[in-house]
């Protein structure tokens, strides 16, 4: 049985309300898909979010979703008050299951979801576990100004920006301010960090050091929160920390089964141990939940891409396009792959539009450089990599990037030059390098293995 929660919609008045009406339609979608994960299967929240302020019909929404059930509903704000209204409707006769208004106070709303939970689960016989229903009978009590500032931080982390990074930092610690024990506020801030090291925008050694401390002061709160299990083990597999590593994903995926990027860690995991019909399996699953995510679209073709599987990954890449042709991400992936097929404009063609999109990212820009180092264009290739290392003493640029970069074109030397920067400074992206089809060419000099072996791979 599948559900999917439709963002709740802001009664408030108040456009900068919406921060608040995302942030309980997120919680609503991680609340249902605790439930019972075997019996009920909740989308996730970026495909929820595309029909924000839609006009389609519901039985529309749910074929787009493949959903039995679809939750909506709206939230109107008045200083400490909350009123909520909530529609469960079986999509295929578009009829009301179950309907209910609540008020509350602020500092009440996490009760409310959990009533709001328990209600569904009844309406639609989904049987609680015992686990489930101890959760669901004593919701943590988190004060409203704590929680409010958490969900100003969720709001700016889904934007997925190295601005909207920083600011989640800032307000997960203005969360902990006013709630020492904030557990998830601690998990939040493990994610930032992570995301700012994994895409290039700060170094990763101190920054890994970073999360983990609040990764590990999370679980210390509250050793149940799934969540913190997540930021935890994906910290630790950018950071090569690998003993049980495997346990701690499935861990986190058990307690916290809603979030689709959670599958994608585990599948980079897999893939980096060496099993790519596991890690696409994984992959797969990922965008079963979030089927409309431009993010997760593009980490199956990334995994895809990896495993050699290029026909399959520009399918996916296609049709991430094809959702979020905004986004910068499927049309990265889809340079990279076009560079193996040796589709070389293609791939240019891609990855400018990539660089604008992402607004001149170094990511984009040192992909950019790679496709015309593979096409043989190495003046254009030059230009972009002398403006990167110029940059590096005012932005941060990932070492890994300019090795592949190198490697593109064939300079061994510099692509050498680049791994042993990139090993130094512990960057993420190194998991990668026993499967980066860019590096095939090196894999038999003893450099390349004795990093390989370094990185924690038995060669």
């Amino acid at each position: 049985m599948m559900l999917a929660v439709l963002p709740f919609e802001n009664l408030s008045g108040d456009h900068e309300q919406e921060y608040f009406s995302d942030g309980l339609t997120e919680e609503m979608i991680m609340q249902l898909s605790r439930l019972n994960p075997e019996r009920l299967g909740v989308i996730a929240r970026t495909s929820a979010m595309m029909f924000k302020g839609t006009k389609k019909r519901i039985a529309e929404i749910g074929v787009d979703l493949g959903v039995d059930y679809i939750l909506e509903g709206s939230v109107r704000r008045s200083g400490s008050r909350v009123r909520i209204s909530a529609q469960l409707i079986l999509v295929a006769e578009e009829t009301h299951a179950w309907a209910k208004n609540y008020e509350r106070s602020l500092g009440d709303v996490l009760k409310l979801q959990s009533e709001v939970a328990r209600a569904i689960a009844s309406e639609i016989q989904v049987k609680l576990s015992p686990r489930e229903e101890r959760r669901l009978a004593h919701p943590p009590a988190v004060p409203a100004r704590a929680y409010e500032a958490y969900l100003r931080g969720r709001h700016s982390w889904n934007k997925r920006t190295e601005d909207g990074m920083r600011k989640s930092i800032a307000y997960y610690e203005e969360a902990i301010q006013f709630h020492p024990y904030y557990a998830t506020a601690y998990a939040g801030i493990a994610d930032s960090h992570v995301m700012l090291a994994c895409r290039g925008m700060v170094p990763a050694k101190e920054t890994f050091q970073r999360a983990k401390l609040a990764a590990r002061k999370a679980l210390e709160l509250d050793h149940g929160l799934g969540e913190a299990h997540a930021s935890l083990a994906h910290v630790r597999l950018h950071d090569w920390d690998w003993k049980e590593l495997e346990k701690d994903f499935q861990r986190a995926i058990e307690l916290e089964p809603s979030q689709a990027i959670v599958y994608y860690w585990y599948g980079e995991y897999l893939m980096s141990r060496g099993k790519p019909d596991e890690a696409i399996a994984v992959t797969e699953q990922a965008h079963r939940m979030d089927p409309l995510s431009p993010v997760i679209g593009s980490s199956l073709g990334m995994i895809l891409y990896l495993a050699r599987r290029y026909d399959q990954a520009l399918r996916v890449l296609h049709r991430a396009m094809e959702i979020s042709p905004e986004h910068f991400l499927p049309h990265l992936r889809m340079g990279l792959v076009s560079v193996q097929i040796r589709e070389y404009d293609q791939a240019i063609s891609h990855l400018k539009l990539a660089v604008q999109l992402a607004s001149q990212s170094t990511e984009t820009q040192a992909a950019l450089a790679l496709a015309y180092a593979a096409a043989g264009k190495g003046k254009r290739a030059a230009e972009i990599l002398t403006r990167l290392e110029d940059l590096r003493g005012q932005r941060y640029v990932l070492p890994y990037n300019l090795a592949k970069v190198y490697a593109a074109g064939r300079n061994h030397v510099k692509a050498f030059k680049w791994l042993q920067i990139a090993y130094r400074g512990g960057n993420p992206d190194l998991i990668e390098l026993n499967s980066e089809p860019l590096f095939d060419g090196m894999r038999d000099d003893p450099r390349f293995i004795g990093l390989l072996r370094r990185v924690g791979w038995r060669v």
